[in-house]
C-alpha cells in the first residue's frame, strides 16, 4: 500500500516515537498498547466465493458469502467471522446448524455437531450492508458526474469486514471468486481471470476466479464506468482502466508498466505470478494505491498532463503497488508486526527500478533523502518489527517502508548483486503463496551465504535507532598516515544498541583511488592507513552502504576537491551540506556555480535549497542568476526558494514566474511565494486564478492556499462566491480546503451567517472529506452558534472522522471565547454566587431561630 502518491516518508516524517500532548497527564503518558499476535487458525479456508448485487441509487449492497473450509487439528463447534455493519438474513451450512448469531464485530455459527478436523465443510451467509468503511459508492447523487459513477474496495488493513463476513487476518490463505451484477454498461472488476458475463433483467452477472491463494486484505472490487488502454508482457495480459472523463492522460500513467513487470523478474528471478495486472484508477481513494492481487487500485491523482513536464509522474507510485505483487501478495507478512516484509521491499524496488531507468545518480539520491530523513529522527527508538501497537494502521510507517527498504540495501552490499538476488529468489520461490516472518529472510540469508546474519537483523531490525559517527581526520605527513577517530554517540538503551558494521573509505589522490574497510564496534576507535602521498578527498561511506548519520567536516582544500568531482554525486551532496552552514562569498559563489552547472539535477536543487538558507542578499542573487533551468524539477526549486526572501528583486521575478511560466506547478509554487506580499497586484493575480481553469483546477487549488495565507478578510466575498459557483469543478481535496480557507479568512468577521450556513450545508455533504472539512471549519471560524451542530456529531455513538473532528471543533469554539466577555461572565457568577450565600445566610439565621424559639430552656446541672 503506497500512503501517499508522493511517498510514505512524507506522512512518516510526522510520526514521532513519543505519545501526542494532549495524551499526556500528571499520571506520566498512558500505558502502552498490549502486545498483538497473529490470530489462530482453527481453520484452513479453502475457498471463498462471493456474490453481490450493487445498488447504486442507495449505495448499498446485497451479498452472499461461502466459504470453504476445513478444521485444523480438533472439532470445530463454532465458527466465528469478522463482520462490521452487516445485516445477515440467513446462514446455512454443509453440516447441521444449532444456531447463529450477529455482534456488533462477528457473526458466530455454532453447529449441531462439531465439525471433524480435516473433513471439508461450508457455510453460506447472506447479508446486506450500506458500508461507511471497505467498500466506497461514487455517485452522482454524491456529487460525482453520473458518466463515471463507480465504486472500489479497500481491505487493508482489516477493512473488508466491512463488506463481506471473513477471516479478516493476513496469516491465512485461500482462492476466491467475485461475481457482482450491476446495472448493464458497467464494467466489473476483480482479482484473476473473468470466466463469465452474462445479462438478465437489465443487468449483467460478471465473475471473477482468484484461482491461486492469497490474503483477504487483497480481494478486490472495482465497478461502474470505465474505460481502458491495452499491453501485454509475454503471456500476461496488462491494462490501465480509467473513469471517461480521466482517460486522455491515462498514457502518461501506465507508458513504464511493461519494462517495470520485465525489470522486476529480472531482479527476482521469478515470473509474475498471477493471470493478469489491471491498474485502475479511481475517484478519492483513501490512499495513494493498493496492490490488490492482480488488480491494484490507484489514485487520481496520479494522473497528470504533459504540461507538469518531469514535475509530475506515476512511476515511483506504479512500481511500488507493481512490486507488491511478488512482495505482499506472493509472500505475505504473517502479522502487522513484519508489515515491513510488504512495504520494506517494495520501497526498495521502486527505488531499483528508478536506478534502472534514470541511472545510479538517481538511485543514490532517493537512498540519499530517504537516509537524511530517517537519521534525523534520533529520539524515535522504535524497532521495525514491534508488536504493540493498537491499530494494524499504526505499522504503515517511516520504519516499514523507509528503514525497511534500506534494511535490504544494507543486506544487498554486505551480500553483493549475485548473492542478494539468488537469496531474494529463494525466499520467493521457499515461501510462494504463504506467509513470512523476519526470520525465514534471516534463515534463507544464513543457508545461501554461511554466515550468521542474528547480529544484522537484531540491530537494524529488531532494535531502534540508527548509528551517529563523529569523525576527525588527520594527515601525519612524517609517517604518511592518514588517521581517522570514529565516535559512534546515539544514546544506547535498550531499545539502541551500539552498532557493528563494516565500514568504507576511499582515499582520492593524485596516484589514484584506494579503499579500506573498517569495521565499527566501539563507543570510539581510532584507525591509521598507510598511504603513498596526502589524499586530496577522503570519503566516508562512498557507496551510501550503510545507514548512518556521518558528522564529518573535511578541510577546506578536500571540500573543494569534492565539489570539483564529478564523478562523485554524492560526495557533491555532502560538499553542500557543510558550504550551508557557511555564510562567506566562497561558498555562495560555489553554490551559484554548481546550481548553474552542475549536471545532475539533485545537485542543483540542493545548491537552491542552500542558498536558502544562507538567507543573504548575495544568495538571493545567486537564486536569480540560477531561475533559467532547463529541467523543471530545478526550476520549481529555485522558485520556491525565491519564496523564501522577502525582498523587491524577489518580488518581480515571482511575479514574472506567474505571467510567463507555461508549467501550472512550477506557477502555483510562484504563488506560495507570493502569498507574503499584500499587495494590490497579487490580489487581482491570485483572484484571477482562483476563477481560471485547469487541469484539476490546480492552480485554483493554489490560490485558495495563497489566499489562506495572506488572511485578508477581504478574500471572504469572493472565496465564498467561488465555492458556491465552483463546487462541481473543483476536486473534492481542493473544496474542502477552500471551506477550510474561508473560515479561517470570516474567523474574525463580525457577521458570520454566510460562511456560517455555507459550512453546515455541507456537514451533510454525502463526500466524507467534505463533510469533515465542514465540520472542522465550523471550529475555525469560532461561531458559537454551530456548537449545536457540532454535538449532533460529536454524540454519535461510533469513534468516527466525524464525531473527532466535531469534538476537537467545539473545544475550539469553547476555548476562543474572548477574555472581556469571560471576565464579565466570572464577575457575574461571582455576584450571582454571593447573591446566593446572602440568601443562604439569611435562611439560616431564620431557621436557627425557629428552632432556638421552639426548643425548651435547658436545666443547669450542678
Amino acid at each position: 500500500m503506497n500512503l501517499l502518491p508522493a511517498r510514505a516518508e512524507v506522512k512518516a516524517a510526522s510520526e514521532s516515537s513519543t505519545w501526542p500532548a494532549a495524551a499526556l497527564s500528571s499520571a506520566g503518558p498512558p500505558d502502552p498498547p498490549d502486545a498483538q499476535y497473529a490470530p489462530s487458525r482453527e481453520i484452513d479456508i479453502l475457498h471463498l466465493a462471493l456474490e453481490v448485487t450493487l445498488d447504486f441509487r442507495q449505495r448499498s449492497l446485497a451479498g452472499q458469502a461461502t466459504l470453504r473450509f476445513k478444521p485444523i487439528a480438533k472439532p470445530l463447534a463454532e465458527l466465528r467471522l469478522d463482520a462490521v455493519d452487516l445485516t445477515v438474513t440467513n446462514v446455512t451450512a454443509s453440516a447441521r446448524l444449532l444456531a447463529w448469531q450477529v455482534t456488533a464485530d462477528q457473526v458466530i455459527v455454532t453447529f449441531a455437531e462439531p465439525l471433524p478436523p480435516e473433513r471439508e465443510a461450508s457455510v453460506t451467509i447472506g447479508y446486506r450492508a450500506q458500508p461507511r468503511q471497505g467498500l466506497y459508492f461514487r455517485t452522482r447523487e454524491m456529487g460525482y458526474p453520473a458518466q463515471d459513477e463507480h465504486l472500489w474496495t479497500q481491505g487493508e488493513s482489516i477493512l473488508a469486514r466491512h463488506w463481506f463476513p471473513c477471516f479478516d487476518a493476513p496469516n491465512e490463505k485461500f482462492t476466491s471468486e467475485v461475481t457482482c451484477r450491476v446495472p448493464e454498461g458497467m464494467v466489473v472488476l476483480a482479482n484473476g481471470r473473468k470466466v463469465s458475463e452474462e445479462k438478465a433483467g437489465g443487468l449483467v452477472a460478471v465473475r471473477w476466479l482468484q484461482d491461486k491463494p492469497h490474503v483477504n486484505y487483497l480481494i478486490s472490487l472495482v465497478a461502474g464506468h470505465f474505460k481502458k488502454i491495452e499491453d501485454r508482457h509475454r503471456d500476461v495480459p496488462l491494462a490501465f482502466w480509467t473513469v471517461p472523463s480521466d482517460f486522455p492522460e491515462a498514457p502518461n500513467s501506465f507508458r513504464d508498466t511493461k519494462d517495470m513487470m520485465a525489470f522486476f523478474e529480472r531482479e527476482t528471478g521469478v515470473p509474475y505470478p498471477w493471470a493478469k495486472y489491471d491498474q485502475v484508477c479511481v475517484l478519492d481513494f483513501i490512499v495513494g494505491g493498493m496492490e490488490n492481487t492482480s488488480q491494484t487500485t490507484l489514485k487520481n491523482d496520479t494522473l497528470h498532463t504533459v504540461a507538469t513536464e518531469n514535475l509530475r509522474s506515476s512511476q515511483g507510485l506504479v512500481a511500488h503497488e507493481l512490486a507488491h505483487q511478488w512482495f505482499g501478495d506472493l509472500v505475505t507478512c504473517k502479522d502487522w508486526s513484519h508489515v515491513w516484509l510488504n512495504e520494506g521491499f517494495a520501497t526498495y524496488y521502486e527505488h531499483l527500478y528508478d536506478g534502472h531507468k534514470n541511472g545510479r545518480d538517481a538511485l543514490l539520491y532517493r537512498l540519499w533523502l530517504s537516509a537524511r530523513s530517517l537519521t534525523g529522527a534520533t529520539n524515535d527508538t522504535r524497532a521495525i518489527v514491534m508488536n504493540r501497537f493498537r491499530q494494524p494502521d499504526e505499522q504503515f510507517n517511516h520504519l516499514s517502508y523507509g528503514k525497511g527498504a534500506w534494511v535490504l540495501h544494507m543486506l544487498r552490499h554486505e551480500l553483493g548483486d549475485d548473492l542478494y538476488r539468488r537469496c531474494i529468489k529463494t525466499f520467493l520461490e521457499r515461501h510462494a503463496y504463504a506467509n513470512v516472518v523476519t526470520e525465514d529472510l534471516n534463515r534463507v540469508i544464513e543457508e545461501l551465504s554461511g554466515r550468521s546474519f542474528d547480529r544484522f537483523f537484531d540491530q537494524w531490525v529488531y532494535h531502534g535507532g540508527t548509528p551517529v559517527l563523529d569523525v576527525d581526520y588527520q594527515w601525519d605527513a612524517s609517517s604518511r598516515l592518514a588517521k581517522l577517530t570514529v565516535r559512534q554517540t546515539q544514546p544506547v538503551s535498550d531499545k539502541v544498541v551500539l552498532f557493528r558494521f563494516p565500514l568504507t573509505v576511499r582515499f582520492k589522490s593524485k596516484s589514484g583511488v584506494e579503499e579500506r574497510q573498517i569495521l565499527v564496534k566501539d563507543r570510539s576507535e581510532d584507525f591509521s592507513f598507510a598511504l603513498k602521498e596526502a589524499p586530496e578527498t577522503v570519503r566516508l561511506d562512498p557507496e551510501l552502504a550503510v545507514l548512518a548519520k556521518v558528522n564529518f567536516r573535511p578541510p577546506p582544500a578536500m571540500l573543494d576537491a569534492q565539489l570539483a568531482d564529478q564523478t562523485d554525486t554524492l560526495g557533491r551532496l555532502l560538499a553542500i551540506e557543510q558550504l550551508q552552514s557557511r555564510a562567506d562569498h566562497d561558498a555562495v559563489a560555489k553554490l551559484k556555480d554548481l546550481l548553474g552547472r552542475d549536471r545532475f539535477h539533485g545537485v542543483r536543487e540542493e545548491a537552491s535549497k542552500a542558498l536558502r538558507a544562507l538567507h543573504t542578499d548575495e544568495a538571493l542573487d545567486a537564486l536569480l542568476a540560477g531561475t533559467k533551468q532547463p529541467d523543471a524539477r530545478v526550476r520549481r526549486q529555485v522558485v520556491s526558494d525565491l519564496g523564501g526572501f522577502y525582498r523587491e528583486t524577489a518580488f518581480t521575478e515571482l511575479r514574472r514566474v506567474v505571467n510567463e511560466e507555461k508549467n501550472p506547478d512550477i506557477v502555483a509554487e510562484a504563488l506560495a511565494g507570493l502569498d507574503a506580499f499584500a499587495r494590490p497586484e497579487v490580489r487581482d493575480v491570485l483572484l484571477k486564478l482562483l476563477r481560471s481553469s485547469s487541469y484539476r483546477n490546480s492552480l485554483a487549488d493554489a490560490a485558495i492556499r495563497a489566499l489562506r495565507t495572506q488572511d485578508d478578510p477581504a478574500f471572504v466575498e469572493p472565496l465564498l462566491d467561488a465555492l458556491q459557483k465552483r463546487e462541481q469543478e473543483l476536486t473534492t481535496r481542493g473544496f474542502a480546503s477552500g471551506l477550510e480557507a474561508l473560515a479561517w479568512l470570516a474567523r474574525a468577521q463580525p457577521n458570520k451567517d454566510a460562511v456560517r450556513e455555507l459550512l453546515l450545508r455541507h456537514t451533510g455533504s454525502l463526500k466524507q472529506q467534505v463533510r469533515v472539512a465542514a465540520i472542522t471549519a465550523l471550529g475555525t471560524l469560532e461561531d458559537a452558534r454551530a456548537v449545536a451542530v457540532l454535538e449532533t456529531f460529536a454524540g454519535a455513538a461510533k469513534d468516527t472522522p466525524e464525531r473527532k473532528a466535531a469534538e476537537k471543533a467545539i473545544d475550539t469554539i469553547r476555548s476562543a471565547r474572548k477574555p472581556s466577555a469571560e471576565l464579565g461572565e466570572l464577575r457575574k457568577e461571582v455576584l450571582d454566587l454571593q447573591k446566593s450565600n446572602r440568601e443562604l445566610r439569611q435562611d439560616l439565621e431564620a431557621f436557627k431561630r425557629k428552632v432556638e424559639a421552639a426548643s425548651p430552656v435547658p436545666s443547669r446541672k450542678k
